[in-house]
């Protein structure tokens, strides 16, 4: 049974000022005028063999968990399948272009007026992808919740189960920074020393080293530093770090930008999700010149010639 959703204390418009909000500020402001908040959780699921033989990963949607077993009192579910990627796009989850997502934000009643915090039920990655983005598209007034919906259970806070229906809203604008995207040919430059940036792997470690892994080709692109999504949030809370553990977590990838005169950062995972989790924390800890390569190993390892650092290569 659903818990009650208890009056706001806050009813004003509020305005988020990190990119990274705490249960306290989501339960003070629920029912704050023009805030819009998004369950983004996708599960991913054991990979399945294609009809070619190879193994690919596999996700599902977390929308009937969102209409069965609760969702943050007023949360709009986001769908990242077809709604904020792009359906046609040659990869998973593949970035809509500006004329999508402005449909999309405007499908889950978003217009350049709304304060958004979105949120997951896994840690974190999903919901920073939607952050990222907003972020992309010029829209700033949007936060990920600190510890997704399992901190926010584990603190017995309100949840509420069923659909809820967006407002209606006129539209959203989009302002597009392309800055915050590369291609597979800016990251070819990266490796081969023409590009001044540093890559960064989203990857759990097993398959940063090519040990594991579900795509035709294991491994990691020469030159990547290691920072697995799942090493950015503590494993007792769910909660992201910060301090001086989120400052040694980032270290390897901050020094390595620091070597460069330009301290670009690109993070890349398989499919530009993980890559989220790590801009969102790099961002967190001060590092502006961050982008993300959304092809990622999806498109990188399709390509034979594409060189990749794994046992045996």
């Amino acid at each position: 049974m659903s818990s009650p959703v208890p009056p706001s204390r806050l009813v004003s418009s509020p305005v988020v000022s990190s990119p990274v909000v705490s249960t306290q500020w989501l339960a003070d402001h629920l029912g704050s005028d023009n805030l819009v908040i998004l369950d983004a959780t996708v599960f991913a699921l054991a990979p399945s063999t294609t009809e070619s033989g190879a193994a690919g990963p596999r996700y599902l949607s977390g929308r009937d968990d969102y209409l069965t077993k609760g969702h943050i009192p007023g949360a709009v579910f986001a769908d990242l399948f077809d709604v904020f990627s792009d359906p046609a796009g040659e990869f998973d989850f593949s970035r809509p272009n500006a004329d999508l997502f402005e449909k999309a934000a405007a499908s889950v009643g978003i217009d350049n007026g709304t304060t958004v915090v979105v949120y997951d039920a896994v840690v974190g990655q999903w919901a920073a992808r939607i952050w990222w983005l907003f972020r992309a598209f010029g829209y700033d007034d949007v936060a990920v919740l600190d510890g997704g919906l399992t901190k926010w259970h584990a603190e017995t806070r309100p949840f509420a189960t069923g659909g809820v229906r967006p407002r209606v809203v006129g539209g959203f604008t989009a302002a597009p920074r392309p800055e915050l995207w590369v291609d597979k040919s800016f990251v070819e430059s990266i490796v081969a020393g023409v590009a001044d940036a540093a890559l960064v792997c989203s990857l759990p470690p097993a398959e940063f080293a090519g040990t594991a892994g579900s795509r035709s080709r294991a491994g990691h692109i020469p030159g990547s530093i290691s920072l697995p999504a799942s090493t950015l949030v503590d494993p007792a809370t769910n909660a992201f770090l910060r301090g001086d553990q989120l400052d040694a977590t980032l270290s390897p990838a901050v020094t390595a930008s620091a070597a460069g005169a330009s301290g670009h950062l690109v993070t890349y995972c398989g499919g530009g999700i993980a890559a989220a989790a790590s801009a969102l924390a790099l961002i967190r800890a001060g590092n502006e010149h961050v982008s993300i390569y959304d092809g990622s190993l999806d498109e990188w390892a399709a390509d034979a010639a594409a060189p990749l650092n794994a046992p045996g290569a």
